[in-house]
């Protein structure tokens, strides 16, 4: 079975208060909702505390093209990557030299040739690494781009796969886009930048403890691709996203979650660990209602929820660092997420 190596993530050096942005958000919007302080506890609302931002506030006060918006993030991008990656690899005490693959995760910004690229050259990688970006599976591509790194290496056994996910959704914000969604959405997106090594059997490591992969399931629902993703303007990424999707998640999650643990012989009750990502408070509530696990089990996404904000496909990966650095319980681990399609994400691991 692939087993997780390291995981490193990014905490950025403009990281705000929700105070501070939702006072950013009052100025922008007053001239076009007159009631705009009826809708401010929106800010309130997502119980978010501080937020992960690449930027300085000021910065999302100007009116930018898409054409700068996507050059910054592509500059930001190979920056903050190469730091993760970087911490990644000292923390798993292995050499650079021996990465085989990279996957690399976004639905933020657009590079051709692609910032897997960017990232070879950069550091020097092995220029054999084999390669996978992937684009647009928003909030569930962590879960899906550690599932396809993980079956990477388990197709090759002396793998070591390099995981990244860089999600700069403040850099999509559009000043002169008035709409709901664009405001709701500037009171959840955020900045994450994450990256994980996964190896397969036979790379030999000293590990005391090892999170195991052990399988993956994804799902598309039909007839729901209106419900979140972007809209493709001349000034950018305009963000779309339904305020069904908590009653979506509501309705669903049970159902997938039972019939992938069936497979393996396995109930709800032997999950100790749930590694989901926080898309917002009605989301978390949304797994709560539907699941009704014991205890407080999404304490430590809403922990991230709190601190970072959502940062789309990076999100659960900073889940996954705090189960890591904060400690986890021994037995089974469900990492799950949604995205646009829509989709569920789900990965099982063996947590020893």
């Amino acid at each position: 079975m692939p087993s997780l190596i390291s995981v490193s993530k990014i905490d950025f050096p403009y990281k705000t208060s929700q105070q501070a942005v939702k006072g950013i958000a009052k100025n922008i919007f007053t001239s076009t909702f007159p009631d705009v302080c009826k809708m401010l506890p929106a800010f309130d609302n997502t119980e978010i505390q501080t937020r992960n931002m690449c930027k300085p506030l000021d910065y999302y006060l100007k009116l930018h093209t898409f054409e700068e918006q996507n050059r910054e993030f592509i500059q930001l991008a190979l920056e903050y990557s190469v730091k993760a990656i970087e911490e990644c690899i000292s923390l798993a005490r292995i050499s650079q030299d021996e990465i085989t693959d990279i996957v690399f995760i976004s639905t933020t910004g657009l590079a051709t040739p692609s910032l897997d690229a960017l990232i070879i050259n950069k550091m020097k990688l092995n220029p054999r690494v084999n390669r996978m970006s992937v684009f647009g599976l928003g909030c569930g591509g962590g879960v899906s781009g550690f599932a396809k790194a993980c079956t990477l290496a388990k197709a090759n056994s002396s793998a070591v796969v390099l995981l990244v996910t860089v999600e700069l959704c403040s850099l999509t914000f559009l000043l002169n886009d008035y709409s709901k969604s664009n405001f709701i959405g500037s009171s959840l997106f955020s900045d994450g930048v994450a990256a994980c090594l996964i190896k397969g059997d036979s790379f030999n490591m000293n590990n005391n403890k090892q999170i195991n992969f052990i399988a993956s399931e994804s799902k598309l629902y039909y007839d729901t691709l209106d419900i979140m993703g972007w809209d493709f303007t001349d000034n950018g990424f305009k963000v779309l996203f339904s305020p069904g999707i908590p009653t979506l998640i509501a309705g669903n999650v049970r159902n997938d979650v039972h019939s992938f643990l069936y497979k393996y012989d396995l109930e709800l009750s032997d999950i100790k660990n749930f590694i989901f990502h926080p898309g917002g408070k009605k989301v978390l509530g949304a797994y709560e209602e539907a699941l009704a696990a014991e205890g407080d089990f999404l304490q430590k996404s809403r922990e991230v929820m709190r601190e970072y904000g959502n940062m789309s496909s990076s999100t659960v990966i900073y889940v996954l660092e705090r189960f890591l650095a904060h400690g986890y319980k021994e037995g089974y681990g469900l990492m799950m997420s949604m995205g646009p399609g829509f989709s569920s994400e789900m990965v099982l691991l063996k947590m020893n």
